[in-house]
């Protein structure tokens, strides 16, 4: 192997691209990249856009800034406003704001987003699960993300940092916490299902009181238009009779005679 010629190769080759990247007079700014302009080190305010560029070689360099959204998970451990420990799992769709590249650049630099987008969250998510109860937590998720999204704008808005959407992953508490919600969410249920049942047998016990109101209403009815009217009675019982007169018997002292059997002979 001949090392000096592949030491020569290996120098021009880097001399190459050296040259192309640091000579060629023409940049390409690709889709969803902003290019940030340093003349000698120092940020220009004028921001390339997508296409291609004309730079001043040896003099001007260009930073290529990616303004696509981009998403970040963190952990947010927190407390809540009834001190029970709250971890919580954040995710974040962002993007940088593309006319504000050269100023994050400046102000920030590459490592954007270790350096204020976790932090932000971390200090949002605290800020806002302190001002609910750890059940407040859970029964009004809407409200707590809502909270923690306005939270976020107002941190990294001025920090050149557009939220495009959020969502609070998970909500953890303690063993001892949780066990504590399921065993009073047990006993609310049992309160609840003895309180149906007492309703229900109150309601069978009105209906069986009407009931007998009605039917014992209806006999008397009945008794009082009987003792008015004696002779209804007795309409009743000729309505009833089928004409059959009552045969003899000689059970007592005096026979009787059975008149009709007597006249059909």
């Amino acid at each position: 192997m001949n090392v000096p010629k592949l030491l020569k190769w290996g120098g021009a080759a880097i001399l190459i691209i050296f040259a192309v990247t640091t000579l060629a007079p023409f940049v390409l700014i690709g889709p969803g990249e902003r290019g940030v302009v340093l003349r000698l080190g120092a940020v220009e305010d004028h921001i390339m856009d997508e296409g291609l560029h004309f730079r001043i070689p040896l003099v001007e360099s260009v930073v290529k800034v990616d303004v696509k959204t981009q998403k970040v998970e963190v952990d947010a451990p927190s407390f809540s406003k009834d001190l029970q420990n709250v971890d919580t799992r954040i995710a974040l769709n962002f993007h940088v704001d593309p006319k504000q590249v050269n100023r994050l650049w400046q102000e920030i630099g590459r490592d954007y987003e270790s350096r204020i987008i976790a932090p932000s969250i971390q200090e949002s998510v605290k800020a806002a699960t302190a001002q609910f109860t750890a059940a407040e937590l859970v029964a009004e998720r809407p409200k707590v993300k809502d909270e923690i999204k306005r939270m976020m704008i107002e941190r990294l808005g001025p920090r050149y940092v557009i939220v495009d959407d959020f969502s609070i992953v998970n909500f953890d508490f303690s063993d001892a916490y949780e066990k504590a919600i399921e065993e009073k969410q047990v006993a609310q249920q049992q309160a609840l299902k003895a309180e149906n049942d007492l309703k229900r047998i109150q309601v069978e016990a009105e209906q069986r009181i009407a009931q007998a109101k009605a039917e014992a209403e209806a006999i008397k009815i009945q008794t009082d238009a009987l003792q008015q009217n004696q002779n209804l009675i007795k309409l009743e019982a000729v309505k009833r009779w089928n004409g059959v007169l009552p045969t003899i018997t000689t059970g007592g002292v005096i026979p009787f005679l059975d008149v009709g059997n007597q006249m059909s002979k």
